[in-house]
């Protein structure tokens, strides 16, 4: 029995739960990840300085925030982008915060 996890609709995205899941920079750089890849990828691929309970937090709240969709594939959880329902919801959004030199985030720790 397939797990099904909860994704808001594009009309119940919240502008403060998506910036606040945006303002962490662990999260940011999952966000950029699949914004260059353009394609979904499992949990454990971001290389993020994090232990795997943390980055599975991180993955939590960008997904309940509806920056990200994600799927359970027999044992892997694959993340996708929501691109489309950010930017009907809130245009040129995503592209901002994309737009940021990456450089100029606080360097990502293991907090």
């Amino acid at each position: 029995m397939a797990v099904q996890l909860h994704h808001p609709a594009t009309d119940e995205l919240q502008l403060s739960s998506v910036l606040h899941a945006l303002s962490d920079p662990h999260r940011l750089k999952v966000v950029r990840i699949l914004a260059e890849s353009g394609e979904p990828r499992p949990c454990g691929s971001f290389g993020l300085p994090v232990s795997k309970s943390t980055a599975t937090h991180h993955l939590r709240v960008l997904r309940e925030a509806g920056v990200v969709r994600t799927e359970a594939r027999g044992t892997s959880r694959i993340s996708s982008l929501r691109r489309e329902d950010l930017d009907a919801r809130f245009p040129g959004l995503l592209d901002a915060v994309l737009a940021q030199d990456p450089a100029a985030a606080p360097a990502l720790t293991g907090a």
